[in-house]
Order: structure tokens, then sequence, then C-alpha cells
């Protein structure tokens, strides 16, 4: 009997344990996640104690605007926990009240964390070190790690050397390996800017490093076609903006989250 009496209160006690400290909550939009863990759009202990903030709550807009606008565009929307542009179907022209939109504070030294999902066919962008410059879109002055269908949208195969492609530093530099998720299926971005070097990770791999203000950096840029865009597009500035692009297809963020070096 006192056998089955201890065998009894074990079996109770990992029911317990079971139940408590090794039990699985539910997250946003029915995700799973362990105890201790965040869910989507919201941060652990450990990322608030090494100073990470959330860019996006889930739920609202704060923070956010349009660029060169004092309001947040009606072509972009929050719907189950993520901020998802709009497609149009005409491509940059973009909708009514559309257009990129960004971050409304500047960030020098940062590690920006995202995750990103893109519509059959689509095209988006992340830019950072971003200026508002009167009526510019913002990509005449920001670099932009790329976002795109690669088995679809057509600027997979332009540029150079894949440099169009998921990931890259668009139209200059690709990102290596290319490990993008097929449309449909979330990715995970970074970038870490820190005294001029820049990092892209995709998926949790480093697909590219760069240096800014370099003769190097220089060169690069001449044999793009951002000269002709605006020929002082090489000097990108030491702080600017963290934006999303409207490039007329469906795409969705979750988790924008920053910290700063």
């Amino acid at each position: 009997m006192k056998r089955f009496l201890s065998f009894l209160v074990l079996g109770f006690l990992i029911f317990i344990v079971a139940c408590t400290g090794g039990q699985r909550q539910s997250g946003d939009n029915g995700e799973e996640k362990s105890a201790g863990q965040a869910g989507p759009n919201e941060l652990t202990e450990q990322e608030k104690e090494q100073g990470w903030v959330l860019l996006f709550d889930g739920e609202s807009t704060d923070g956010w605007r349009g660029v060169n606008k004092e309001h947040f565009p009606a072509g972009w929307e929050v719907v189950d926990g993520t901020l998802h542009c709009k497609g149009s179907g005409m491509g940059e022209a973009g909708s009514e009240d559309g257009g990129d939109i960004l971050y409304d504070e500047k960030f020098s030294d940062f590690h920006l964390k995202l995750e990103w999902k893109i519509s059959e066919g689509g095209n988006s962008g992340i830019f950072y070190l971003g200026e508002e410059r009167g009526d510019w879109p913002i990509w005449r002055t920001a670099p932009e790690m790329q976002i795109l269908d690669n088995e679809r949208h057509l600027d997979a195969n332009l540029g150079k050397d894949g440099n169009r492609q998921a990931g890259s530093l668009y139209d200059l530099i690709p990102a290596k390996p290319q490990n993008a998720k097929p449309a449909g299926e979330w990715n995970s971005a970074e970038v870490m800017v820190y005294r001029g070097t820049v990092v892209h990770k995709q998926n949790g791999e480093v697909v590219l490093e760069y240096h800014l203000w370099t003769d190097d950096w220089n060169e690069l840029v001449k044999g793009s076609k951002f000269p002709d865009l605006n020929p002082d597009w090489a000097n990108v500035p030491k702080e600017g903006y963290i934006a999303l692009q409207d490039h007329g297809d469906d795409v969705w963020f979750r988790n924008l989250k920053i910290r700063k070096l």
C-alpha cells in the first residue's frame, strides 16, 4: 500500500509540473509559445533587460506615419497582429492613400529585428538610415533590405548576381546564401548598423556585410542606378528613419523590435 501511495504522489507531482512549469501557452494569432517565451509582438524579460523595445505592439499604429505625411495612410492596416500593406495591384503607383510608412524616430547605431511575409509575386522592402527630402520617396535616400517573392517576381532575375532578391542590399549586394522562404511563409530579417558597418541577416543567417562611407562603398554605388536618381545617394546619413515599403503588393510585418547600440 505504501509503495502504491508513493507512486500515486509521484504521478501527481509530475502532472503538476507538466501543467505549470512545462506548460505551453497560446500566443497571438493562435500560435503556441513555451512558458517564459514571448509570443508575436512581445518582448521576453531578457530582451527588456538588454534594451530592446517594440516598434509595433500588434494592435495599434502608434509611432508610425506615412513618409512625407503626418498621418498613417489608409493603404495600410493592422490585422491579426500584423502591419499589413494592402496590395493595390498598381506597383509603386500605390493606392490612393498608400505609400511607404516610417517609424517616427531616427536611429544611428542599432540592431533591428522583424518578420515579414510576402504575397505571391510580391515586392517590398525595409529601409534604414532614411531621410525625408521634399516629396522624394524614401528609397532615393536610404539603403534597402529587399523583400521579394523570388520565385515569381521579375526583379529576382534583374540587377547583378541576384542583388535584387530577398535579403539583398537592393541593386548593390546579393544575399548569400539565398535562404528566403516561399511566398506566404514568414521570414525573419535583421539589420545591424554600427559605426558604418552594416550586416543583413535572413532567417538566422548572415547574408551580407558592407561598410558605409568607404572608397569601396562609393565605387559600389557608382555602378548602380542610384547616382542617376540622387547624385548624393552614397552619402547615407549617420542617423535616419526605418521605413517599410508599399510596392503595390500585399505584405505583412510583425515582431518589429529594435535595440540601440
